[in-house]
């Protein structure tokens, strides 16, 4: 074996026997052998796993295509056996989508489907604010979003 010092690596060049250890290190670390070479990429990348039994389930590709990136959940199931599990997002790409947006709320539809109001503070505490207004100003604007809803649910 040769390493990249176009030396004899051995017994020769230590003028007397060596370990095994000693033997395998040079071999790992000098060689360019596959055996070799694929050990020191993992050593590089210690957190990569060199075989493995991957199974996916995907629900936009039936088979996984080269050099697309896919939304999911990886799971180890065994010792060596690993399950992907492609999600996609229920909505338009927006986390939480507006339905309505007034003065005072908010409304967003949550990824389960329910319907969460969400007030704007922005004017409370400030100069002129009065309570008994704001609470009207959300009970009115709550009223419209609901009406709309409704209407938009009974048109479809």
């Amino acid at each position: 074996m040769i390493n990249n010092k176009k030396n004899r690596v051995g017994s020769e060049a230590q003028y007397g026997p060596r370990t095994v250890g000693e033997i395998l290190h040079d071999f790992l670390e000098n060689s360019n052998e596959p055996l070799a070479v694929a050990f020191r990429h993992r050593k590089a990348y210690a957190n990569t796993e060199l075989c493995i039994d991957l199974k996916t389930i995907l629900t936009s590709d039936r088979r996984a295509k080269m050099r697309k990136d896919y939304q999911g959940v990886l799971t180890r199931d065994g010792r060596e056996h690993y399950t992907f599990i492609e999600t996609l997002p229920t909505t338009d790409g927006k986390r939480n989508p507006h339905v309505f947006e007034g003065e005072f709320i908010t409304v967003t539809r949550r990824s389960d489907g329910s319907l969460r109001p969400n007030f704007k503070l922005g004017r409370i505490g400030g100069k002129g604010f009065n309570l008994e207004s704001y609470a009207w100003g959300v009970a009115l604007e709550l009223r419209e979003a609901l009406k709309g809803l409704i209407e938009e649910e009974m048109s479809e």
